[in-house]
């Protein structure tokens, strides 16, 4: 690929828009190859259902829930895609660049769309008396997993837009952050899992003008969702969120797929280096 600056300065259409006049068909998937991290439950899952719903083939991460082996076969016979489940650990570089390579062979050598998911959360507390181990994991977990996917998929898109492979305008790349990256959450204390995510939305913006004439970078950032991830949490803290929330509940992992399918999807061309918030208004007040 060319470079996509001159002299300091950005060349003039390093893009181009969609060609469609119709909103409606810009938001299809059909024929696209998604790849998505941390997609055994939850969050996850719920964006694996949206993009084949919308038309794609998918591919869905696990590390250790083997019921996503299930959730691929329904998902495969529900919308009449391809959705195959795959274990991959994302803190090992080696073993995230192997499963993309071969994947995006099995998956009609191509890829369109990835989302890095995968996450876990801080579990203990106050920084000072929380074990350097968990921290280290929390970081090449929630930012080395991402970076490792962003290297592997970036050079893959380079490729397919140099070699103009068929229906191929730009890679789409969306990471989750967590309104976490914007605030600093109480009552529980969790600044391990608050600097990563801030880290990731940081790191598309980032990709976003690194990547700009063969693919799309982008982040969003879920409030306090029901999902797994949250199960260690007391219901009394949960009490607390609920507090001030200015809807008043935790999210559901649906409520945030349109926001998925938008930024995977031609709707969002014009669309890099930005983050959506969807947290029920926690970060308005």
């Amino acid at each position: 690929m060319d470079d996509a600056m001159n002299g300091g300065n950005f060349k003039h259409y390093n893009t181009e828009p969609p060609s469609s006049k119709l909103v409606l068909p810009l938001f299809s998937l059909k024929g696209k190859t998604a790849i998505i991290s941390g997609a055994g439950a939850g969050i996850g899952l719920a964006v694996a259902r949206g993009y084949a719903e919308a038309g794609a083939n998918v591919a869905i991460w696990y590390h250790g829930n083997k019921k996503a082996l299930e959730r691929a076969a329904d998902i495969e016979k529900e919308f009449g895609v391809t959705c195959r489940a795959y274990q991959v650990d994302v803190r090992d570089a080696k073993a995230v660049d192997e499963a993309i390579v071969s994947q995006v062979k099995e998956f009609n050598n191509r890829l369109d769309i990835f989302v890095a998911n995968a996450g876990i959360p801080w579990t203990q507390g106050p920084m000072i008396g929380g074990e350097i181990e968990h921290y280290q994991n929390v970081v090449r977990t929630d930012i080395g997993g991402v970076f490792y996917c962003a290297r592997t998929v970036g050079r893959i898109w380079r490729e397919q837009k140099k070699n103009k492979l068929e229906n191929f305008k730009q890679g789409r790349f969306i990471a989750t952050a967590s309104m976490s990256g914007h605030i600093a959450n109480i009552p529980q204390m969790q600044t391990a899992y608050n600097a990563a995510k801030a880290a990731v939305k940081h790191m598309c913006q980032s990709l976003s003008v690194e990547w700009v004439q063969f693919a799309r970078a982008n982040s969003i950032s879920p409030g306090y969702i029901a999902t797994e991830i949250s199960n260690f949490v007391p219901p009394e803290t949960k009490n607390i969120w609920r507090d001030k929330i200015p809807m008043g509940r935790e999210g559901e992992p649906i409520e945030l797929v349109g926001a998925y399918l938008y930024l995977a999807s031609d709707a969002s061309t014009y669309t890099t280096g930005t983050d959506i918030i969807v947290d029920g208004g926690y970060c308005a007040p």
